[in-house]
């Protein structure tokens, strides 16, 4: 599902604030509120895509929450040939900073 960053001012209890490292330093960022993940979007209702974590961070000052992760996927077991047991996921903390 998408989410508009400029409506998410009506999310009152925003859980989580995602911003996922994709290939070559692309980032895209979502946002958790209940048990849904919303990728955030721009108002032309395009995926938020930047080069740059400082960048994405800037665009997502306005989200409200306590808990900023930076999520990276690997996709290391299906391509050396071992079995998927689950996510391949690693998730750390950032920090509520205002970076310029």
């Amino acid at each position: 599902m998408k989410t508009n960053i400029h409506a998410i001012a009506e999310h009152t209890e925003i859980e989580k604030l995602i911003i996922h490292s994709m290939e070559q330093s692309l980032y895209q960022a979502s946002i958790v509120v209940g048990d849904e993940e919303h990728f955030l979007c721009d108002v032309n209702g395009e995926l938020l895509r930047t080069r740059s974590l400082v960048e994405m961070l800037n665009l997502c000052q306005t989200v409200k929450t306590d808990t900023r992760v930076l999520r990276q996927d690997s996709a290391y077991d299906e391509m050396v040939g071992t079995p998927l047991k689950g996510e391949n996921r690693l998730e750390v903390a950032i920090s509520d900073m205002r970076l310029y």
